[in-house]
Formats: C-alpha cells, sequence, structure tokens
C-alpha cells in the first residue's frame, strides 16, 4: 500500500505538472472529497467513485450545461458494514443497476473475499449478494457482461466460471471445458460474437475465448511476444480466515481494447524478468492469429492497469510510469502524466481518477456512431418511453484492466438539451434490448426516464456510446 502523504504528494504534484501540458489534461473545478478511486458511469449521466475509505462512494453531478469539468460530488450511500474491498469485479448492469463483486483486500488485508453487493441508484442503496454456490473466495476476479445481460465472473483461484443472472439475482454455475489455466490475473474482451477473449498469466502466450452458450473455451493461439512478468513478489501471501492457504502470484497482464476494427489490441507487463518494456500484441478474429505491436517507450510497460477507447478510435493506455500513450495504429505515443482509474465520459472527455479530464485529438468516424430509428417526438416529464436505432452500445467495452476494475461502458446513454437555455439533462436509460458490442445494422433499444424537473419545450436528443453521439433529433418536452 502506497503510504497516504506520499500518495498525495503525487496527485498534486501530477495537478501541478499537467497544468502546463497543452490542455490535454484538465483538472477538475471540484477535487474529489474522498480521493477518486474505480469510477462507473451511472445511465442518469452522473459517475460514482469509491473514496480512499473504501466503503464510502461519490457522485459526480455534471453542471447544468453537461460539463463534468464543473460538476459537483455528493456522497452516496456507503457499502454494508464489514465489506470494505480494494480490487473487485465490477460492472453496470442492463437495468442501471452496479455490481461488485469480491476484492482482492478487506481493510487493505489480503482476504480474497467472496462478498459481493449491488447498488440500486433509485433507491440509493446496497445489498449483498450471496456468491456462486461452492465458491469460498473471489478476490479481483476478472468478469464481464454478456450480450443477454448476464454478469460472467471467473474463479481466481482455479477454472471455473459462473453467470449471474440480475433478474433473480441467482448464479449458475458454468462448465469451464477446455480452459488451459486458472483465471487468476487475467482480463476478459467482450468480442462482437458475445465471447470474451482472455490471454493466459499462468500459460502465456497463449490466449483462449471463452464461448457461453457452449460453456467452453476455444484457443486463440499464440500472442507471439510474452504479454505477462513474472511476479516481483516471493513466496506465499497468506489468506484465508486463518491465513492457512497460500497463493502465489503467477505475474500480471495489461488491458486488452476491442478497436473499431475489430481487433484487439492487447498490452503486456514488464519482460526480462520484470526489468524491460511490456510487449503489446494485435488479436485478429476473422483469421484467429496475432500479430506483434509495438513495444512501450523507455521500458514502462501496463501491468495491473487501465485502458480505454478513445472516442477517435485509439487506445489510450496508462503506464505503470504514470504516463498516458495513446496506440496510434503503429506506435505508442507517450502523452501527460496521470494517476488513477480511466473511464470515457459520455462528453468524449476520459475521467482520470476523479480530478481530470483527458481530451485527445481527432474525432470519431460517422459509422461508429449510434444511430436513431424509432423515437417519440413528444414526450412528458416524469413518463418512461422506448428508443430504438443500431449500436446503442458502441464498437466496444471501451475500458479495461489487467485483470479487475472493470468500467466498460458499452450501454446507451441519452442526453436531452434544451434548445431555448441550452441546458442538458441525462434521461435514465434501463433495460437495455442487449448488451453485445458492435451490433451493426441489427435494431436495438433501450428505455429511458424523462426526467421529472427537467425544462420544458422544444428539445434535442442523442443517443450516447461510449462518448460518441448520434446525430440529434428534435423532441418536444411537456
Amino acid at each position: 500500500m502506497v503510504p497516504k502523504k506520499l500518495f498525495f504528494a503525487a496527485i498534486m504534484l501530477l495537478l501541478v505538472i499537467s497544468s502546463a501540458l497543452a490542455q490535454k489534461l484538465q483538472n477538475l473545478v471540484n477535487q474529489p472529497p474522498d480521493g477518486g478511486g474505480i469510477s462507473l458511469q451511472l445511465t442518469d449521466g452522473t459517475v460514482i467513485f469509491q473514496g480512499s475509505g473504501e466503503s464510502d462512494w461519490w457522485k459526480l453531478t455534471p453542471d447544468k450545461f453537461g460539463s463534468y469539468v464543473k460538476g459537483t460530488w455528493s456522497q452516496i450511500a456507503s457499502l454494508p458494514s464489514g465489506y470494505v474491498p480494494l480490487y473487485f469485479a465490477s460492472a453496470v448492469l442492463a437495468d442501471g443497476r452496479v455490481i461488485i463483486e469480491g476484492g482482492e483486500y478487506i481493510n487493505s488485508v489480503y482476504t480474497f473475499t467472496n462478498l459481493g453487493a449491488i447498488y440500486d441508484p433509485a433507491k440509493n442503496t446496497w445489498t449483498m449478494l450471496k456468491p456462486p454456490k461452492g465458491w469460498g473466495f473471489i478476490g479481483d476476479s476478472p468478469s464481464a457482461v454478456l450480450p443477454n445481460g448476464h454478469f460472467l465472473l471467473g474463479s481466481k483461484f482455479d477454472k471455473r466460471v459462473a453467470e449471474l443472472d440480475p433478474a433473480t439475482l441467482t448464479w449458475t454455475n458454468l462448465s469451464s471445458t477446455g480452459k488451459n489455466d486458472r483465471n487468476a490475473e487475467e482480463g476478459w474482451t467482450l468480442m462482437p460474437d458475445g465471447s470474451v477473449l482472455t490471454y493466459d498469466v499462468t500459460k502465456a502466450p497463449h490466449s483462449e475465448r471463452y464461448d457461453s452458450s457452449k460453456q467452453e473455451w476455444i484457443s486463440a493461439g499464440s500472442t507471439i511476444v510474452d504479454l505477462h512478468s513474472p511476479t516481483t513478489l516471493n513466496g506465499c501471501i497468506p489468506y484465508g480466515p486463518h491465513g492457512q492457504y497460500c497463493y502465489y502470484p503467477p505475474g500480471e497482464v495489461g488491458p486488452g481494447i476491442l478497436q473499431p476494427d475489430g481487433t484487439v489490441f492487447a498490452t503486456g507487463s514488464a519482460s526480462n524478468k520484470g526489468k524491460g518494456p511490456g510487449h503489446t500484441a494485435i488479436y485478429h478474429p476473422t483469421t484467429n492469429k496475432w500479430t506483434v505491436g509495438p513495444d512501450f517507450p523507455n521500458d514502462d510497460n501496463a501491468g495491473d492497469s487501465f485502458a480505454v477507447l478513445l472516442p477517435n478510435g485509439r487506445p489510450l493506455v496508462l503506464g505503470n510510469s504514470g504516463t498516458l500513450y495513446e496506440f496510434d495504429g503503429k506506435n505508442l505515443v507517450p502523452g501527460p502524466p496521470a494517476f488513477g482509474s480511466l473511464m470515457v465520459l459520455p462528453t468524449g472527455q476520459v475521467i482520470v481518477g476523479g480530478r481530470q479530464v483527458y481530451t485527445s485529438s481527432g474525432t470519431y468516424n460517422a459509422a461508429w456512431a449510434p444511430s436513431i430509428t424509432t423515437y417519440p417526438r413528444t414526450v412528458k416529464r416524469g413518463s418512461s418511453y422506448k428508443i430504438s436505432g443500431r449500436q446503442f452500445n458502441g464498437l466496444s467495452q471501451a475500458a479495461a484492466f489487467g485483470d479487475e476494475d472493470e468500467t466498460a461502458t458499452n450501454y446507451p446513454l441519452v442526453r436531452i438539451t434544451n434548445q431555448a437555455t441550452h441546458h442538458v439533462f441525462y434521461a435514465k436509460t434501463h433495460d437495455h434490448s442487449t448488451m453485445a458490442v458492435a451490433t451493426g445494422s441489427a435494431i436495438v433499444s433501450t428505455h429511458f426516464d424523462v426526467p421529472a424537473k427537467m425544462e420544458t419545450g422544444a428539445s434535442s436528443l442523442v443517443v450516447v456510446a461510449n462518448g460518441i453521439p448520434s446525430k440529434v433529433v428534435s423532441i418536444t418536452v411537456n
């Protein structure tokens, strides 16, 4: 654990340095009251962050013009007593609720807990969730929301996987036929065909895909370069109620990002026994083969770090040195220093550690944007409506970590702007027809709730996915 004084000193230094760097990083006017840990985009446009106390959570609300830089903070409900996790599986579900599962630490002690909880924004409550049957530990495990909206979770210490039905909050243990190694320290990338891709840690450089409909793992071939690094921790990490179990860490990998062209940019942890640069590789699903990407500059790497997909189509990766890199298709281009979690906002900016926003150059290809086909021309405050179109979930999860701390944003948001005042309102979305990525020409839908206190009159509406808006449609709010 980083000493708190050193942690806050590093944050202040980065804030000062970033102010002189071409405005790519901009400090929030209002800094988070208790630090900004992992962030999750709620479907009403607000963003929640885990506080430094680890049981406390905070909400960032954009200002009346939709600015997160000028947004304000408020505290939401804390986790139930006894659940104080750090480094866990996480997701925003299709109904708008938030799930967190496990935790490598509880109260800063190695625990690999099997506790979990669901947050309901409407009720501002956390409810404890039972683990899958027979799972004594979860810890910092990989996870993903499947196209059907179910939450897929990996068991850290072995090959098991389980699927949660959010409607009933019941778990189903699935088969893991064909898994090459245990799930420890591996991340999952949701693919357009509904499978999840992982590149192995224990059996690197092998990679594989899980098809939940068939409940089997299929080889995705060799990543060619080794994306994992050996652990820097020697010997046993004791865990369990009495420290009776031993965990021998197999090393780390970096995040993997599905790109607009359907390939996956996979990043690595340190090479050469932890002293060399992290390698990268690119997975091509059409051939089920990999090609080698660029090494990180200056012996940097992305082991157990964050990455997002920028609206311009470039992966943004946080190196372990604290440098942000954009992958331009050939090179990792160094940018400003940063610290903390990354997540794409509806504005197309990236929120960094709850303290800053990163804005990149360039823009999105129009073919990547959501498109609206059916919508209500007139809406009433406090009422709910269905809206349909294409690519409402974007082309990618648009976020990844080495294994845990998932902050995917592949779900639709609805943003309404009053044409007279230019004030911005987000209509809470829920019950999306799919959580798949890159849905192409298929018609998909979501439901949105018009805020009860929003302004009436002529307004414009867009659907936003991963920071990319649809073309504007006109509506009237009554």
